[in-house]
């Protein structure tokens, strides 16, 4: 298999390339890593949450955007397919790596972790990449700093100036985008969690409605997760049947049925104690070849209206 750092570095290059059409930026660090801001500092857009969802996707899924509506007011999805949704999704796009220093705190995304291969999917998976240059996204207030660098590079085991942070806040256009866009992974990562075998999901597409940029970043990361917990919707073809499935959306876990910004005001905001089983798509599609196709879950527009102030 083709390195999905080597692929997510093109798409890198693009974004530097196309800085200023993107309303992104770029600067690099006194250790010579690079930071390419996506929604921080810059605006972003559209096209740059796209092109950021593709380097997060290591370029193994397509990614598009459409509009569509919520109780009846004109409002932006995003979609995104992938025919190899254990690669793309799990090992690349999936936010597990807490990226945390005495001056920096983000959560990471994107193919540099595979080059670390410790968390439990690249196991299951059986991937682990090795290339030496390497991107990381990283949902933040604020822009990386040298040290946050220089732990990345580090751990992926490069140089810093072979590390291309990728940055944004949650309450970005491009932070909308981009966690539209994970209604796919959400799903695969689901049924993964329930004892699935990941390498038995064929093919995966999630379509999601794009958040209003919010105020500050606990409505953004509210607002973006009811997008999904009650918006999202995917469709999973894989080869294997099994009796998990109506278990993977959202409409499974007790704490459904209330926005995402309460549940947060009860726990203190402390996100680690968030039912694991509410990340998930609203509804879920699970067609087996040569087997059954059924449907689990539904949509809410009365609560995402409620949401994004509509």
């Amino acid at each position: 298999m083709e390195s999905l750092n080597r692929m997510a570095i093109e798409l890198v290059d693009e974004a530097l390339d196309y800085a200023e059409e993107l309303n992104v930026g770029g600067f690099d660090l006194e250790n010579e890593a690079t930071v390419l801001d996506f929604g921080v500092e810059f605006d972003g857009g559209i096209e740059a949450g796209l092109l950021l969802t593709e380097i997060q996707t290591a370029g193994m899924a397509t990614p598009s955007h459409q509009l569509g509506e919520i109780d009846g007011t004109p409002i932006p999805y995003v979609e995104l397919s992938s025919d190899q949704p254990a690669l793309s999704l799990l090992c690349s796009q999936k936010a597990g790596w807490e990226l945390a220093t005495e001056d920096f705190e983000g959560l990471g995304s994107g193919p540099a972790r595979a080059l670390v291969a410790r968390e439990e999917e690249f196991r299951q998976v059986g991937y682990t990449d090795a290339f030496d240059l390497t991107a990381l996204a990283v949902e933040s207030d604020e822009l990386p700093t040298a040290a946050a660098a220089e732990q990345v590079a580090e751990l992926a085991e490069v140089e810093p100036s072979s590390v291309f942070l990728l940055a944004y806040r949650t309450a970005s256009l491009a932070g909308s985008i981009t966690s539209a866009a994970r209604a796919a992974e959400l799903a695969t990562y689901r049924l993964t969690e329930l004892g699935y075998d990941p390498n038995d999901i064929v093919s995966a597409t999630g379509r999601a409605p794009v958040a209003p940029v919010a105020a500050d970043e606990d409505d953004a990361i509210a607002r973006t997760n009811d997008a999904l917990a009650y918006g999202g919707r995917a469709h999973l073809t894989v080869r294997e049947d099994a009796d998990v499935f109506d278990s993977i959306p959202s409409t499974a876990a007790e704490a459904h049925g209330r926005p995402f910004a309460a549940i947060f005001d009860d726990l203190d905001w402390q996100f680690e104690e968030v039912p694991a089983d509410l990340f998930a798509p609203a509804a879920v599609t699970v067609d087996v070849l040569g087997g059954p196709t059924e449907s689990y879950g539904e949509t809410d527009e009365e609560l995402l209206a409620e949401s994004f102030d509509l």
